[in-house]
Parts: structure tokens; C-alpha cells; sequence
């Protein structure tokens, strides 16, 4: 499976971004899609992920201003994110967890959030 990731910029405080997470390959091996994000200095966190169920699950920080979801007939998970703050800085990748083999990363890419 391979996973590409894009939709990262520059925005102000308070404003919105959608991330992308492109799959191929073999998609049908996949079960959960997440996001994960690392800013400078911090180790790398969950922000969301949806299984292939469609169920979703959140970190705190992103509850209520993010919303992750999925386009099965363009193999593309997203990830709506509004309110940005600063903190949400970082770069982010998105993550298969699949039925056999280890998990898949897309490359990052960069949301920066200016105050």
C-alpha cells in the first residue's frame, strides 16, 4: 500500500485546511486510516484515524474542530480541520494499518498556522 499525503499551507489562526491521504495498492488490505502529526521538537501523536467500517475516533485536541472521513471510490481519506490554532503546527502524516504486513506512511506534509 502506498499512501500520499498532501493538502498542507500556510493559514491564520482560525481558519481551515483539508489534508488528503491518497491509497494504492492494495487497498483492500487496509482497516484503519489515521492521521498523525509531529511538530518541532514533539514526538509524533495520533490526531485522528476511521476504520474501514467508517467508524472514527479522535484526540482530545481535535475534537470539534477536526473531522476526519473517507472517499472509498477515490481510495481518499481527509481531514477537515477548522478553528487552527498555532499549536496545530506540524507536519502530518497519514497511516494504514492493514490486514498483513507493517503500517504504511504517507510523506508528511507541513500545516503551518500563523498567529
Amino acid at each position: 500500500v502506498q499512501l500520499q499525503a498532501f493538502g498542507g499551507g500556510l493559514v491564520q489562526a482560525g481558519g481551515s485546511l483539508r489534508l488528503s491521504c491518497a491509497a494504492s495498492g492494495n487497498i483492500a488490505s487496509i482497516y484503519v486510516t489515521g492521521w498523525y502529526r509531529q511538530a518541532p521538537g514533539k514526538q509524533r501523536e495520533l490526531v485522528a484515524f476511521i476504520t474501514n467500517r467508517g467508524d472514527t475516533n479522535y484526540a482530545d485536541s481535535a475534537k470539534g474542530r477536526f473531522t476526519i472521513s473517507r472517499d472509498n471510490a477515490k481510495n481518499t481519506v481527509y481531514l477537515q480541520m477548522n478553528s487552527l490554532k498555532p499549536e496545530d503546527t506540524a507536519v502530518y502524516y497519514c497511516n494504514a494499518l492493514k490486514t498483513l504486513g507493517p503500517p504504511s506512511w504517507g510523506q508528511g506534509t507541513l500545516v503551518t498556522v500563523s498567529s
